[in-house]
């Protein structure tokens, strides 16, 4: 058979409801300043779905930098891979503050996150290692595992006791081996917003003589007393042996790091294929990095200002009643039983009649009979704001809990 017919013959979970769901549930376009409040299908938008958790991606200091590092430098400078042409005193300044705010020796810097994360496990772990991961690890480190040639065992999400049971069946294959374990968490889970078991996790390595690979994208400039990141949040920044963060969340760009000791960083730089074979990170995200960080550093009234409002949402829905599961991080998910057909049947109920706009996940991504709308708190967020999301969650609660939503998928079509 051709491959195009195969493949076109077969969207794939998400694209079988492509014709459903393309510009509305998936693909939607969000128009006009990045805030609170942005525009869809030309209706103001009270937006719950931005990882833009600080405010930093319309912060006046931020929008300079970015436009004056474009005037001066452009976005090709500097032209080709780090390794052949595109090293800058400025990149290298960058790693040096990253890895300070982090607690750690050395820092990498990364082109993206998703890329990067695929590139650091392949580039740690041989077909001797064995690599323990979480059940619900980010779609990022799954792939990085499906290049990893040798063992890896999965125990389920943050259960220690069964942790423990994989790392003894890696430790029996590592002494025949002659290889080492990596185990894998994250710091944030940024569907379910809990946070991983880190300071239960590191309390195993001396039993078990492991390395920790922690993926911390959602707790990173979010987490902590600095917004050093989860493993500050819990007290084990010495821990954590590589310290993964991304600047798409509370940074508000691109690009990503990796810390850790600084002979790692030195052969992680010339053995992650993912950053030799690509491209210099732009001048202007380098410079505008080095802003957000400073912004990050040195106003913690921003990360107050977010966990005012991520209080104020998380209490306030714990007490309408309901179920955020087990989120201790900014992420916020809203838990109603349901399917795919009432998903998005209160999806469009929250955006036509309420004006909001948040993230709808359905199984695959979750377990069947189960609905979870994922709210993003921002400092940039009011707590009037809060009350009038409250309010519309506990009316929409009641239309499903009265089976007001029908069994079949919204038609999107008859919105124009």
């Amino acid at each position: 058979m051709d491959i195009f017919e195969r493949r076109v013959a077969n969207l794939g979970p998400l694209g079988m409801y492509a014709k459903q769901a393309d510009g509305y549930f998936m693909f939607p376009k969000l128009e006009g300043e990045i805030s609170n409040r942005m525009t869809f299908k030309g209706k103001e938008m009270l937006v719950w779905s931005l990882n833009n958790y600080l405010g930093l991606a319309n912060h006046p200091e931020v929008r300079e930098a970015d436009a004056q590092a474009a005037k001066e430098w452009g976005l090709a400078y500097p032209m080709g891979a780090r390794m052949m042409s595109g090293q800058t005193k400025y990149h290298e300044q960058l790693e040096r503050e990253l890895a300070d705010f982090v607690g750690k020796e050395d820092a990498f810097l990364l082109n993206y996150g998703y890329q990067g994360m695929i590139s650091i496990i392949d580039s740690l772990v041989d077909r001797k290692d064995v690599v323990v991961y979480d059940s619900e690890a980010h779609a990022c480190i799954i792939d990085g595992l499906r290049l990893h040639i040798g063992k890896r065992f999965v125990y389920p999400h943050n259960n220690i006791e069964n942790l423990k049971i994989q790392l003894q069946r890696a430790r029996k294959l590592t002494q025949e081996s002659g290889g080492a374990i990596l185990v894998i968490t994250e710091g944030v889970y940024g569907m379910t917003g809990d946070q991983g078991k880190l300071k239960e996790i590191v309390a195993l390595k001396d039993e078990f003589d492991f390395r920790l690979l922690v993926d911390d994208a959602h707790g990173f400039g979010t987490m902590g007393a600095t917004g050093a990141g989860t493993h500050q949040e819990q007290g084990v920044m010495d821990g954590v042996d590589v310290y993964f963060g991304t600047f798409a969340k509370a940074m508000a760009g691109i690009g990503a790091f990796v810390a850790t000791r600084a002979d790692v960083v030195e052969y992680l730089r010339f053995n992650m294929r993912s950053q030799t074979y690509a491209k210099s990170l732009p001048m202007p995200m380098v410079i505008g990095s080095l802003k957000r960080l400073e912004l990050i550093r040195t106003h913690p009234e921003l990360k107050n200002k977010l966990w005012t409002v991520v209080n104020k949402l998380q209490s306030g829905l714990r007490e309408a009643g309901f179920n955020l599961g087990n989120a201790s991080s900014p992420v916020t998910p809203v838990i109603l039983e349901g399917g795919i057909a009432e998903g998005t049947q209160i999806t469009v109920d929250m955006r036509e009649n309420h004006g909001i706009f948040c993230s709808m996940v359905t199984y695959p991504v979750i377990p069947k009979g189960m609905i979870l709308l994922r709210l993003i708190p921002t400092a940039v967020h009011t707590l009037e704001d809060v009350e009038y999301t409250i309010d519309a969650f506990q009316q929409v609660r009641q239309k499903l809990n009265a089976g007001a939503y029908s069994n079949e998928m919204f038609d999107i079509s008859v919105l124009g």
